[in-house]
This record gives C-alpha cells, sequence and structure tokens, in this order.
C-alpha cells in the first residue's frame, strides 16, 4: 500500500493492520474450505455418476435378458462377439434410449454390449448412443465431463457377458452446492470482517486513549501548564504498559512543576535579594557621596567637621565590608559551596566558644550573659566553627535588643535520640508578632523604631537559618513585645538535610582542630 493511502493516525492504522490479518486468515481459509469440499463434491459426483451408469446397465441387462428369452434361449452375446440382433433391435428403439438418458443417466449416455470373463471385449454390433433431451431438474447444472466407463457383467448366462455404460456430460448438483457454499463463506467473511472492524475499532480507541490523553497532557505542559496531568480514568483503563507510562508521566510532571516552582521562587528571592542589596548598598554610598562632596566644597577647613565626616565615612565603610562578609557567606551557603566540617565532639565546648566571644561587648552594654550546660558532654556530630557562628549571631541579636540591666541566658541540653538543643533567651524589647514569620528573611530588620534594629545588615538570622538546615535541624523563636524573645535550635544526632535543600556537603574529619576545612576568624 502507498504511502498516500495509508491512514495517518496510529488508530487508522492499527485497525486496518487488524481488518487485514482477519480478512488473510478468513481469505485463506475459504479457499481451503472450498477447494477440500471442491474434492469432496467431485468424490460424491463420481459415486452418483457410477450408480447411474450401473442402472442404466441394469436396465439393459434385464431388456436383453427378457429379449433372448422370449427369443428360445438364444445367448445375449455369442462367442465370436455377435450381439442377438434381437436384443439390439430393441435396444435402438426411441423409447429406451430416451429413458436412459433423460431419466435414469440425465446425461448423454454411451452402451456397449461385450463378452465377459475377466476383460471386457465390446460385441462388433452391441453399441448405443443417446442423448439426454429433457431439461434438468431445479439447481442441476451440465458438467462438460465424461465419466469412466462402468462395467457390470452377467456371469450366470451361458455364454457371460457385459454392459459397459459411459456418461457424457451429466446433469449435477455439484457446481450449484459449490456456489451456495461459497457465497455462505463470503456471507460469514463479511460478517466476520464487520466484527473484525467494530472489534479492532474499540480495541485500537482503548489503546489510542491513553496516548492521546498523553500527547493533550504533553502539549499543555510544553505550552507551559505544568498542572496538567493525564486524568485517572485514562491511566486505569488503558493497558497495562500505558498505565505504567502515565503514572510515570504524571510522576515526571509533578517533579518538573515543583522544579518549576523552586525556580520560581529562586528568582523571586533572587530579585527581591538584589532589590534589597541594592536598597542597602545605596545608604552608606550616598552617605559617602554627600561627605566628599562637602568636603570637596570647603567642609575640609573645618577640623570638626571634617573629623566627624572623617568618622561618619569610616563607620559607612565598615558597614559596607560587613554587607560584603554576610552577603558573601549567605551566598555561600545558599549555593551549597560550604562544606560542613562534621565532627564528633562535645556540644559545650562550640556553644561555650561563642559565649566567652560575646562577654566583652555584653559587660560593655551593661548586660548580664550567662550559659547553663550538663556537667556531661553532648557528644553529637556537628560542624563546631557553623554551630558557633549560629551562636554568635544569636547571643550577638540578643545583647543588641536587650537595654542595660537587662539578661542573656544560654542553655545547651541533651534532648531525646541523641539529639540536643540551644536556647538563647533575652529580657530585651521583643518582636512584633506579626513581624515573627519574616524574621529570618533577608535584610528584615523589623518595624519598631530603635537604634538597635535600625543598625546590622538583617542578615544574621538567614545565616543562622541556613546553618541550622545544613545540619538537618530546626530553630524557632518565641516572643512577646517588650518581654524578650526565645531562639530554640534543635540540632539531631545524625545530620540530615533539610527537605527543601539538596543537603549538606559534609566532610568527615577527626576530631583535632588541626583539620578544621572552614576555619573562621573569632568576631
Amino acid at each position: 500500500m502507498k504511502d498516500g493511502l495509508a491512514p495517518k493516525t496510529f488508530q487508522g492504522r492499527l485497525t486496518l493492520a487488524f481488518v487485514a490479518v482477519v480478512a488473510v486468515t478468513l481469505g485463506l481459509v475459504g479457499l481451503l474450505v472450498v477447494n477440500r469440499l471442491g474434492a469432496y463434491f467431485d468424490q460424491q459426483q463420481d459415486d452418483d455418476l457410477a450408480a447411474r451408469a450401473r442402472g442404466v446397465a441394469q436396465y439393459v441387462i434385464l431388456i436383453a435378458e427378457s429379449t433372448s428369452t422370449v427369443r428360445a434361449g438364444r445367448p445375449v452375446v455369442s462367442t465370436d462377439g455377435i450381439a442377438d440382433p434381437a436384443v439390439v433391435a430393441e435396444l435402438s428403439r426411441e423409447t429406451p434410449l430416451r429413458f436412459m438418458a433423460d431419466r435414469l443417466a440425465q446425461a448423454d449416455i454411451r452402451v456397449q454390449l461385450g463378452l465377459a470373463g475377466g476383460t471386457f471385449r465390446p460385441a462388433a454390433n452391441g453399441d448405443f448412443e443417446a442423448a439426454a433431451q429433457e431439461e434438468p431438474h431445479p439447481r442441476q447444472t451440465r458438467e462438460r465431463l465424461t465419466s469412466d466407463p462402468v462395467v457390470v457383467e452377467v456371469s450366470s448366462a451361458a455364454i457371460p457377458y457385459g454392459v459397459q455404460v459411459t456418461l457424457v456430460n451429466p446433469y449435477t448438483y455439484r457446481a450449484v452446492a459449490i456456489s451456495n457454499v461459497t457465497g455462505l463463506l463470503a456471507v460469514i467473511g463479511l460478517i466476520a470482517l464487520s466484527v473484525a472492524v467494530v472489534v479492532a475499532a474499540m480495541l485500537t480507541r482503548r489503546i489510542i486513549t491513553p496516548l492521546r490523553r498523553l500527547t493533550e497532557a504533553s502539549h499543555d505542559l510544553a505550552e507551559g501548564d505544568f498542572a496538567r496531568r493525564v486524568p485517572a480514568d485514562a491511566i486505569e483503563d488503558g493497558p497495562m504498559e500505558l498505565s505504567d507510562l502515565g503514572l510515570q508521566f504524571n510522576a515526571m510532571a509533578e517533579r518538573l512543576q515543583e522544579s518549576v516552582e523552586i525556580i520560581r521562587r529562586d528568582r523571586d528571592r533572587s530579585r527581591e535579594f538584589l532589590a534589597d542589596v541594592s536598597h542597602e548598598l545605596r545608604t552608606p554610598i550616598a552617605a559617602l557621596r554627600t561627605f566628599n562632596e562637602l568636603l570637596v566644597e570647603g567642609a575640609v577647613d573645618d577640623p570638626t567637621a571634617r573629623g566627624e565626616f572623617l568618622e561618619t565615612s569610616r563607620a559607612q565603610i565598615e558597614r559596607l565590608d560587613w554587607l560584603a562578609q554576610n552577603l558573601l557567606e549567605l551566598s555561600k551557603l545558599d549555593s551549597g559551596l560550604v562544606l560542613l566540617d562534621l565532627r564528633r565532639e562535645d556540644l559545650r565546648s562550640s556553644v561555650e566558644q561563642a559565649v566567652d566571644q560575646a562577654a566583652a561587648t555584653a559587660k560593655r552594654r551593661g548586660v548580664e550573659l550567662t550559659m547553663d550546660r550538663p556537667a556531661d558532654a553532648i557528644q553529637i556530630r556537628h560542624d563546631p566553627v557553623r554551630i558557633g557562628q549560629v551562636v554568635t549571631n544569636l547571643v550577638g541579636n540578643a545583647i543588641k535588643f536587650t537595654g542595660r540591666g537587662g539578661r542573656v541566658d544560654v542553655q545547651v541540653r541533651p534532648e531525646a535520640d541523641g539529639a540536643a538543643s540551644i536556647t538563647v533567651s533575652d529580657t530585651g524589647i521583643g518582636i512584633d508578632p506579626g513581624e515573627l514569620p519574616r524574621i529570618f528573611d533577608r535584610f528584615f530588620r523589623g518595624s519598631q523604631a530603635s537604634e538597635a534594629r535600625g543598625s546590622g545588615s538583617g542578615l544574621g538570622l538567614a545565616i543562622v537559618r541556613s546553618i541550622v538546615e545544613m545540619h538537618g535541624g530546626t530553630v524557632a523563636v518565641e516572643s512577646r513585645l517588650g518581654a524578650g524573645t526565645t531562639f530554640r535550635v534543635m540540632l539531631p544526632a545524625q545530620p540530615r538535610p533539610h527537605p527543601d535543600l539538596d543537603g549538606p556537603r559534609v566532610v568527615e574529619t577527626s576530631s583535632s582542630p588541626a583539620h578544621n576545612l572552614n576555619p573562621q576568624p573569632a568576631p
């Protein structure tokens, strides 16, 4: 079949292939049946013609015997091969010939008398022929053939003789029977083909429907509809292989949607991050530009103004440096470039070092700083430097937001299943309940008018959360406005990646400080 005539759809091609197989099968079966029936009818016809020929021979013998008896016992065929003239005369009459040809044989006949006795020897004057003249019976047709000669011997006669009958162009039912069978087979074949078309269409539809749903879902997915899925009914009703394909497609679409959502969130966070960075950098840069312009315009000649401008410029440069360091640190944490140096060490030591480093700042600001730790070591796998950084940021914030005469308490405790907790509490100004969900966002410093809240980069708590989540832990906060704030860090015994992260990059090292991969200077 040419490509131009072949169906373009998979359903059409599958249906055509199924129907073609059925048609070829029916054709081969029909040919085989007709061939076998033809052979059967040929055998039946040969038997029927032989029976007709024997009937004609018996009728000839009956006439010959009756005629020879009437003629005083003369032999039907003499020993010298001459048939009795009376018998020849009787058989040559029109009446017996018509009866034999039209009634008994229903065919053109050739009759021969002759001597018997092993081999039939025709008599010299014993040949008779007659053509059938009557119309055939209904459903009979004339066959253009000559039957095999049939010889009937009369061995009881004084001189044994025989009659040989040959039928030519007989009337038979063979052609009509074969035609009827062929027509019946054709009708059955057409019915079978019709059923095959219907069944093939139903089967191919069941196969094609899930494929069509998959195609539609794929098209919608390519157009940007990441929520598109293959309907459950199409998956369940289809074949097992297509059902598995549909399930895998939905799983792939689910993961793709999650990935796209993550990319979109990252894109939005990146936009917000760039906006926040540009806003945070604009303030010190604008201040430095203003101071530089004032100095150029003549303020340099005023020692008091010059000293004030230089001091403020130094503070702004330190703020820029602090922002750059925190932004770099947070960027490395978010991108997974930071290696966790996980060690099985005493968590008390990591917390205590961070608290000791903040003691001087607490004393200078008039804040009491205490640490409560158990007598026994808390051995868990953690990165001492990063956990120290977490405690430093939390304690630093607590001191900054606690007024003179206030108190900051640090507590480290073992928990169930080998986990541990670090709690940092203060008696500071607290956090507005509406701001609690956002305190871990980058550059968020709250809305309360306060010198403490107006300082800093707003990145410390974002860094804390990233480090804790890289350890597979959690950080929670409780606060009441004007009554203080409590941060609680939970660290598992075996660090596991946070569900939103790709997983912490870790390096196993010994407990010796010489193997620290991420040394950090004391703040």
